[in-house]
């Protein structure tokens, strides 16, 4: 058994709580007490995965998922999801702010499945697990983010444009005195 896996089976087997995503997963009843914020979402991100992949028929142990089984795990999660995203048939397509409800799905915000994405890479290696054999940097999964993201900024009509890295000012050169030229 690798130590991931070993990790996931000592870590699920205290009390069940819910995630920001509204899914059930395991909690560890003994934490470090000045954890940060983000090391604390990477944990109940991690418990909930593990607990997803044992509520998986079949079972799923984590040396055997694939990038297919995250994108599964993110689609499911989708069902809790708090953000409008606006169908190409619906009249409030590409509107930022629709002036009247709609029926539209809600779903997982890209930013937040983006965030997770990138915790759960952390704490798969954290964990004993391989970079190279890491599923949610999976290319299956870079691209379902890049397509949810495309997706929702056309249905919200609010573009998710890179921040451009602002360029240090440029050095300036000490001034130095004039060099001395010679007189006749």
């Amino acid at each position: 058994m690798d130590s991931v896996q070993q990790f996931m089976d000592t870590n699920n087997t205290s009390t069940i709580i819910t995630t920001s995503f509204g899914a059930a997963s395991a909690s560890s009843s003994s934490s470090p007490a000045t954890t940060s914020r983000y090391e604390n979402q990477k944990r109940r991100d991690w418990n909930t995965f593990g607990q997803y992949l044992k509520n998986h028929r079949p079972p799923l142990s984590l040396s055997r998922c694939s990038g297919a089984n995250v994108l599964e795990f993110l689609r499911y999660l989708d069902q809790f999801g708090k953000t409008k995203v606006h169908t190409p048939m619906c009249p409030f397509y590409g509107h930022p702010n629709p002036p009247g409800p709609c029926s539209c799905p809600l779903r997982q915000a890209w930013g937040s499945l983006d965030a997770l994405i990138g915790r759960l890479r952390a704490a798969f290696e954290e964990n004993g697990g391989k970079p190279e054999a890491n599923p949610f940097g999976a290319r299956a999964v870079r691209l379902y983010l890049r397509e949810v993201r495309e997706l929702q900024s056309k249905a919200r009509g609010i573009s998710y444009e890179k921040k451009k890295k602002r360029k240090p000012p440029p050095q300036q050169q000490p001034m130095l005195p004039p060099a001395p030229t010679a007189t006749q």
